[in-house]
């Protein structure tokens, strides 16, 4: 089935009007050079049938493996009510609600997400939303550097400690705006900044980046760090885990005046792993800078009778088509992954959240307990951490977790990639989903793995 519905009578009435008898010769002033060749790696389409074999028979490849992987995507348990109620139709097609008298269910869910993103970190403005965890930092960090418009240096400090792959993405989105970021090591023994190693005079910076808890699960010393930026004439940009933000001290309330700009992943906040995506990024601020906020702010007013009303507030379509006077050249939103977070934290509520971080610090740590007591294995770091722990081994983490994985375990994330300097570490993860007797079978198969 084609997916243009145009029959080959539009298609020469068009070029006709056009003044051309063919489609390539619309493209003409093209240089040949510049042009792509064939594309002879791509294999010829299948039918509809064809495809759904192969994709029932890659599903089937699929089993059930106890899953100890973290890393910035987290398997927690999901009420059957968020998805039965996120695909129902008047939400599973929903994308940009730019008619708002056509779509005030949908925009009131949008203010109730970000009244709820805006109580659960302290906020006082939330926006709905973003891609993903990852370009959220990278909007953050351009955000800061006009938002902050008393430094002139564009130099971001970013801590070791933040994911790899956000640093990654935040490199690739603004090494070419003239934006320097410079990394923070972290404290060996800790896994985290020390407040106390950084300078007493680091000269003019736009913002430091401080992620909580952060990659290791080591929580930053916020509230330190926080002030340090502050009292340097930086802004303060938090990468938060949403869940850990149940129990912990939100970033609107680190240190003396908060963080300025907060961002983040909101996939645990009721989105299913699902082969790696999809994810949604969410991105709060201070109210001085919601004119610098990218995305989609959803305000509540009422009309000429007096009836409640939900509209677009501040981001204007226009903004996306403004090129470089935009706050964002990234116009995608993850709409309905948004409607189902808005849902979870709902069924959830202030309690159920709280509940759920608890008990995932609970069984993180029961599970290093239990790992740290096999011959060899040892926790890494000493800090109060959250989600997250680092465990060096006797022998490559690759080879042991492909081990794991033999006897259905994903046992945890190898660090030596981006990490080397820690030797044998690995990176373990319990939510709130693994049962004691999970984490039996896990150190049982350590167990039996590092003996072999």
């Amino acid at each position: 089935m084609p997916f243009i519905p145009h029959t080959v009578a539009d298609t020469e009435a068009m070029l006709e009007a056009c003044g051309v008898t063919t489609l390539e010769a619309l493209f003409d002033e093209i240089p040949a050079e510049l042009r792509a060749a064939a594309l002879d790696g791509i294999p010829a389409g299948r039918d509809e049938l064809a495809v759904s074999q192969r994709l029932a028979a890659r599903a089937a490849q699929d089993a059930q493996p106890l899953c100890f992987a973290g890393a910035g995507a987290y398997q927690h348990h999901i009420p059957a009510a968020v998805w039965e109620i996120t695909t129902r139709g008047e939400y599973y097609s929903a994308y940009t609600p730019y008619q708002a008298e056509a779509s005030q269910g949908t925009l009131q869910l949008l203010y109730e997400f970000q009244s709820m993103l805006a109580e659960l970190t302290a906020m006082e403005v939330a926006n709905a939303s973003l891609y993903d965890g990852a370009s959220a930092l990278a909007e953050a960090v351009l955000m800061a550097v006009r938002a902050n418009r008393k430094s002139k240096s564009r130099r971001i400090l970013l801590p070791r400690t933040v994911h790899p792959r956000y640093r990654e993405v935040v490199a690739s989105i603004v090494r070419h705006q003239g934006i320097s970021l410079e990394l923070l090591d972290f404290d060996a023994s800790g896994g985290h900044v020390e407040a106390d190693s950084l300078p007493a005079e680091p000269g003019d910076f736009t913002a430091l980046v401080i992620p909580q808890p952060n990659y290791f699960g080591a929580l930053e010393d916020s509230d330190a760090l926080t002030d340090w930026a502050h009292a340097h004439g930086a802004l303060v940009i938090g990468v938060v885990n949403p869940t850990a933000m149940a129990v912990i001290s939100p970033p609107g309330e680190w240190g003396q005046q908060g963080a300025d700009i907060v961002c983040g992943e909101g996939q645990p906040l009721g989105i299913p792993l699902a082969s790696g995506g999809p994810y949604f990024g969410f991105m709060c601020c201070k109210q001085k800078h919601v004119r610098q906020m990218p995305g989609r702010i959803i305000g509540a007013t009422v009309d000429l009778e007096g009836q409640r009303g939900y509209v677009l507030t501040l981001q204007a379509r226009e903004q996306h088509i403004r090129r470089s006077k935009a706050t964002s050249n990234i116009c995608t939103n993850q709409g309905l992954m948004t409607t189902a977070a808005t849902i979870y934290m709902s069924v959830m509520g202030p309690e159920g959240l709280a509940r759920v971080a608890r008990q995932c610090h609970a069984n993180t740590r029961a599970l290093v307990q239990r790992l740290g007591a096999i011959d060899g294995v040892e926790t890494l770091f000493t800090r109060p951490a959250f989600h997250e722990a680092v465990l060096r081994l006797p022998r490559p983490a690759a080879e042991v977790l492909d081990a794991l994985a033999e006897r259905g375990i994903l046992g945890g994330v190898d660090l030596a990639a981006d990490y080397p300097a820690l030797g044998n570490a690995l990176l373990v993860c319990a939510t709130e989903t693994r049962s004691e007797a999970d984490i039996d079978a896990y150190a049982t198969a350590l167990r039996e793995v590092l003996g072999a």
